[in-house]
């Protein structure tokens, strides 16, 4: 496992905005940034690492709100599916739209994304970080698989006990348990879970426990 890996559960979703490094000092990647720009910058300054990319699993506000913030103060490109671009082109909209309030903050989202692909390999601070487009809880939805060091960075697709919401804009109950048997359920068992809200799973222990996965082939 990395030496480093450690979450900053942020903003009022507590979202787990993840921070991946091989060593402390040296180059990191950020995934998720939730409107807390200052959140993210506390535990990149308490790790001690140069961020060098924002990968984003999704478009929700949440997720991608202060991907601008970040992308401009660690002067890093951010990653995203093209098929969340609608999502994340206004977070500030996006919220505004879903519960009618905005609490203060900078939701500008980047001058552009790097565009995701399904299966591509991103090889970033020393790791190879393994693209899952996983549609369902959105359609660009993706998750990163760190395949070296059994490690999967699931987003909103895979909680433990728990799955990704569907019943938001473009989202899909059909098209996430079907993501979720062709992507996340043939992983390794001790494959460990990294979440975008809540705590850290394994994939053997989700198959054994989580209702939602009951169902599907092995």
């Amino acid at each position: 496992m990395p030496l480093l890996v450690r979450p900053a559960p942020l903003w009022f979703a507590v979202t787990n905005s993840w921070v991946v490094a091989a060593e402390r000092g040296g180059p990191a990647v950020i995934i998720d940034a939730p409107p807390d720009v200052e959140g993210v910058a506390r535990l990149v300054a308490e790790l001690d690492v140069v961020p060098v990319a924002l990968l984003v699993t999704h478009g929700h506000v949440d997720h991608v709100g202060g991907s601008g913030g970040v992308a401009d103060r660690f002067s890093v490109s951010a990653y995203l599916h093209p098929d969340d671009d609608w999502l994340a082109s206004d977070p500030a909209e996006q919220l505004r739209s879903l519960w009618g309030a905005m609490p203060p903050g900078d939701y500008a989202p980047p001058d552009r994304f790097e565009a995701l692909a399904d299966g591509t390999a991103l090889d970033l601070a020393g790791l190879r970080f393994e693209v899952l487009h996983t549609p369902g809880h959105t359609p660009g939805h993706c998750c990163f698989h760190i395949a070296d060091e059994g490690l999967l960075f699931s987003g909103d697709q895979l909680f433990a006990g728990s799955i990704g919401r569907t019943d938001l804009p473009g989202g899909s109950h059909a098209e996430l348990m079907r993501s979720m048997a062709d992507k996340i359920v043939p992983l390794d068992g001790p494959t460990e879970v990294l979440p975008g809200h809540g705590p850290t799973t394994t994939i053997a222990r989700e198959l054994a426990v989580n209702p939602f996965l009951q169902d599907l082939p092995r």
